[in-house]
């Protein structure tokens, strides 16, 4: 996030500073490069109590906003309470944010430090909600917050030592903060919170005062923001600005605009934000519903026209994602929300407010008015809105004359309306409920683990970053061979090939891209064609996470389709992660899901996969799955769904976690793996230096436009016999087993994939080639010479290349 070169208005002086004389100053450097008149700018209220307004920048809620902008400064909030109190007291805390501008900054934060709870205070009043607490917020336009939570114990501490942190967007004298503390700890005692914030305005006075108080309390408040200043207010300026007549309000354009309404399919028991509270556990629905949402809404709008996502005041959060998604999906897109209090519009430079709009309250209390500022601005001229209402605000008022979407339309913006069903405490209760007892463990997604961008992948496994699972290589291949150990309770140590195989992989990566892409085009292709036109992918860890991505990447380029894409588990001998399967089908059609790895070597792991599927449809209410993979090579002959039947290289198999998202091979190990846990895996972190995921994505992918026709040619010369699946590479291996007296097939590594592997992370006996100097062998042959394996000759082969491991290695 870079604050400094975001200028979303015009940046001429202050109008009020030039006016009225008030004063802002930054006190020191902010974090992250981040500068005071960056991220506020003053405007002016309509209230008695206070009349200046810092107006932010990065907020989204007065001023039409990038999401890109919203979640880059929200993110920086998050990364500096991590760097004040630690990655683990940030995961294991609570965040609480503050209605109703901060609901959405809270939230971001508490997905930015993967916070185990979020809530936001409400000012919202329906009949038979349970309220479990109030505070007040002296000089706001609405004093009350409430608490409503769907579990009472929501705010209760789990550890003594647990942190509770608070989210505003600016802290003004810090009152507000200490007012909720004091409601939480009279009824949940704990001690330890930070309070936390874009901008903190107190005085050394105010500070002083906040640490007495904290002290009289008996806690311990820490404080963190993105930067410090001060406020300097003439002692006229209640006087002056009440007195003060405010722009002319609700504009109208020549022609009456259009509404587009649209129901929004948000599954049951998912929350459509923090209002009664956010699980982490709720982020993976979450995510899937405003991405699914955004889907839908990009549909009926004008991919010409900038955008304008306005959320319902405190429903800030998923009209954010909602954003992010048409953001992503090339619209020139702003963000900001509606909000009970009344400010002065002044249509003059330097003035943050230049527009603004009355309308009917759409709930609760109709007669008093709500707002919203500017709409358009000059980097989203003239805009398209999407209204994002739930439904208790979907009233006869919202649709009234004078109501918010009678002044929108009236201003001549086309107004997709977007209802989503507000969530329902005791639904959410009881859902929450229900999926605890599938998984006890969150789905994962980056940056908090893997290197792959959030929409790319969604990995169905649990963290054992920070558990010591590698041992010696020898003693490893020694403990599995005798019986003693199975190779998924333990891994590898990350073998680094050196520099000249470095350059290498890339060499090939660029020799082979092309190549790859077709691939990718022509499984991508079939999937849609056989099995679905909207697949769930579901690649098998590791080798089919970067398959799984270029497929969707494929599709979405393509055909403007965006499949969910999961990464699952599977071990051989032991079957598939149940549990991340219940995830799945409790989410999407069971006849959409498409199992996605890299290549096939003999057919085991289609095999385990047959067989894994056949015991998990036997379950009490589980759906029969499709089980034939999908893969870019197959040189086995176990599948209809390939690229193609060659044994070549795919860049993917060079490397170990760092082509693969810096993720590891995954892990079976009951000391670390509950009933209800999803399969484990580590992130390594410590390999960012030598990643190259998204290199070999970015290859891959650039080379789409290039391979569509080859793609078309070659789909229409396969013929139904060219693709029945003979097992040819299964009996091929057994021979190879027989002739070099192994005592076990899976012994046998073949294809160039599999002798990859086998050299990065096995102890190999032996390497059999076809050839000699075939050039997709340079890389094997280099590996052979680094590790001491010898390479052995056979034209007979059925593969390019196998690895061959030996008993007692």
């Amino acid at each position: 996030m870079n604050a400094v070169n975001h200028e979303p208005y015009d940046r001429e002086p202050d109008w009020v500073t030039t006016r009225f004389g008030v004063q802002v100053a930054p006190d020191g450097t902010g974090y992250a490069g981040h500068h005071l008149r960056d991220l506020v700018v003053l405007g002016l209220r309509h209230n008695k109590r206070r009349a200046h307004l810092l107006v932010s920048t990065v907020l989204g809620k007065h001023i039409p906003t990038p999401p890109h902008i919203v979640r880059g400064a929200a993110d920086d909030l998050g990364a500096a309470i991590i760097e004040q109190i630690g990655a683990d007291a940030a995961r294991n805390s609570i965040v609480f944010g503050f209605a109703e501008t901060a609901t959405g900054l809270g939230h971001c934060v508490a997905q930015r430090i993967s916070a185990s709870r979020y809530l936001h205070s409400t000012r919202r009043q329906l009949p038979g909600v349970v309220v479990s607490g109030t505070f007040e917020e002296g000089h706001s336009h609405a004093t009350t917050h409430l608490l409503q939570p769907s579990d009472p114990g929501f705010l209760d501490a789990a550890a003594p030592d647990e942190t509770l942190i608070l989210v505003d967007d600016e802290i003004s004298t810090g009152t507000t903060a200490l007012g909720a503390i004091e409601t939480i700890v009279a009824a949940r005692p704990r001690t330890r919170f930070v309070v936390a914030s874009l901008v903190d305005m107190r005085s050394p006075d105010q500070r002083a005062e906040c640490e007495k108080a904290a002290a009289d309390l008996g806690v311990e408040v820490s404080y963190v923001a993105l930067t410090h200043g001060s406020v300097t207010l003439p002692p006229t300026l209640l006087d002056d600005v009440w007195g003060l007549t405010s722009g002319t309000l609700n504009p109208v354009a020549g022609k009456r605009a259009h509404v587009t309404t649209l129901d929004l399919d948000w599954p049951a028991g998912t929350p459509d934000g923090g209002r009664h509270g956010f699980e982490r556990s709720d982020a993976g629905p979450f995510r899937e519903a405003t991405e699914a949402a955004a889907s839908t809404i990009a549909k009926h709008l004008d991919s010409q026209r900038p955008v304008v996502v306005v959320g319902h005041e405190e429903l800030m959060y998923a009209p954010l994602c909602i954003g992010e998604g048409l953001e992503q999906r090339g619209f020139v897109t702003g963000y900001q929300t509606t909000t009970r209090s009344p400010a002065q519009v002044h249509d003059v430079p330097g003035y943050p407010l230049r527009r603004g709009f009355r309308f009917l309250a759409p709930e609760s209390d109709p007669e008093t008015p709500r707002y919203i500022y500017n709409v358009s601005s000059d980097a989203l001229p003239d805009p398209q809105v999407v209204v994002v209402v739930d439904t208790p605000a979907d009233t006869p008022e919202l649709r009234a004359p004078g109501g918010l979407l009678d002044v929108l339309t009236a201003a001549g913006h086309p107004v997709t309306l977007a209802i989503l069903p507000a969530t329902d405490q005791a639904q959410l209760r009881a859902s929450r409920q229900a999926v605890k007892t599938v998984t006890s463990t969150p789905p994962l997604r980056g940056p908090d683990f893997g290197s792959y961008a959030p929409d790319e992948v969604t990995w169905l496994l649990k963290d054992l970053s920070d558990i010591a699972l590698e041992g010696d290589l020898h003693e490893r291949e020694r403990r599995i061979q005798s019986g003693k150990a199975h190779y998924a309770e333990s891994l590898p140590i990350e073998y680094q090939p050196g520099r000249e195989y470095q350059d290498l992989f890339q060499a090939t990566l660029e020799s082979s891209a092309q190549r790859l892409a077709e691939a990718v085009g022509v499984v991508s292709e079939l999937i849609l064609a056989e099995r679905s036109s909207s697949p769930t992918l579901v690649s098998l860890a590791r080798a089919g996470t970067p398959v799984g991505i270029l497929i969707r990447r494929w599709m979405q380029a393509v055909h403007g389709i965006e499949p969910q894409h999961y990464t699952i588990s599977i071990v051989r001998d032991r079957g598939i992660d149940t549990v991340a399967l219940d995830h799945i089908v409790k989410r999407h059609p069971a006849e959409s899901v498409v199992f996605v790895d890299g290549w096939t070597g003999k057919g085991a792991i289609q095999r385990e996969l047959t067989a894994a599927l056949a015991d998990y449809a036997r379950l009490p209410g589980r759906p029969a799955l499709h089980d034939e993979l999908a893969v870019l090579a197959d040189p086995g002959s176990c599948t209809t769904l390939f690229g193609t039947r060659d044994d070549f290289l795919i860049a993917s198999a060079c490397l170990n976690s760092t082509v693969s998202g810096l993720v590891s091979r995954t892990v079976l190990n009951a000391d670390h793996i509950g009933p209800g846990d999803f399969h484990g895996a580590k992130f390594y972190r410590q390999l960012a230096e030598f990643d190259v995921s998204g290199r070999l994505l970015d290859a891959v992918s650039a080379e789409f436009p290039a391979v569509t026709d080859r793609v078309a040619a070659t789909l229409a010369a396969l013929s139904p016999e060219e693709r029945t699946p003979t097992w040819s590479g299964w009996r091929s291996v057994e021979q190879i087993q027989l002739d070099y007296g192994l005592s076990s097939i899976n012994l046998v590594k073949p294809g160039v994939g599999e002798t990859t592997r086998v050299l990065l992370r096995r102890v190999p006996w032996r390497v059999l080639v076809r050839a000699d100097n075939l050039p997709e062998h340079r890389h094997i042959r280099l590996l052979a010479a680094e590790r001491g394996v010898p390479v052995e000759v056979s034209p007979g082969l059925a593969y390019s290349c196998v690895g061959l491991i030996k008993e007692d290695a």
